[in-house]
C-alpha cells in the first residue's frame, strides 16, 4: 500500500516538473501563435559586413533592442543582414543601419540612426539607407605602405 503511494506522488512529481519545463520552454523561446510575437524582423543590405556575426546587437542611441539573426548573400552578392527588433521599435523609413565597433577591437555590431520620417518599416521590410564596415586592416595597411591618396 505504501509502495503505491509512493509511485503516484513520484507521478505526480514528474508532472508538475514537465509542465513547468513546457512552460519556461514556451516563456524563453517565442511561439507567436501562443505567445503573440515580441519581435519582428527587419532586412538590411550592405556592401560589407566585416565582423558582424549572427547574434550581433543591433542598437539604436546605445540600447540594445534587437539582435542579429542570419546573414546570407543575395543575387547581386551584397550581404544581407536579418535583424530581429522589439516590436514596440519603430524604424522610419529614412534611417540609417551602420556596422559599428565597441572600441578598437571591440565586438561589431548594427546600429541604427533614427530618421524623421513618419512612415516606418513594416516587418520583413529592407532598410535602404546603409553603411558599410571600415576595413581597419586594409586602412593601416595602405597608410603603412604609402599607399593613402591625398
Amino acid at each position: 500500500m505504501t509502495n503505491s503511494r509512493v509511485e503516484i506522488l513520484v507521478g505526480f512529481f514528474l508532472i508538475i516538473g514537465f509542465l513547468a519545463l513546457a512552460w519556461l520552454a514556451l516563456q524563453l523561446g517565442e511561439v507567436p501563435w501562443l505567445t503573440g510575437a515580441k519581435t519582428y524582423t527587419l532586412n538590411a543590405e550592405f556592401n560589407n559586413i566585416s565582423g558582424i556575426k549572427s547574434g550581433a546587437d543591433v542598437q539604436i542611441s546605445g540600447v540594445t533592442v534587437g539582435k542579429v539573426r542570419q546573414l546570407r548573400l543575395n543575387k547581386e552578392n551584397q550581404a544581407v543582414v536579418s535583424m530581429q527588433l522589439d516590436l514596440g521599435v519603430a524604424i522610419p523609413v529614412d534611417s540609417v543601419a551602420s556596422v559599428k565597433s565597441q572600441g578598437i577591437i571591440g565586438d561589431k555590431y548594427i546600429q541604427i540612426t533614427l530618421g524623421g520620417d513618419e512612415t516606418v518599416y513594416k516587418a520583413g521590410e529592407a532598410v535602404v539607407d546603409t553603411e558599410s564596415a571600415v576595413d581597419l586592416e586594409s586602412l593601416i595597411s595602405k597608410f603603412a605602405f604609402g599607399q593613402v591618396s591625398k
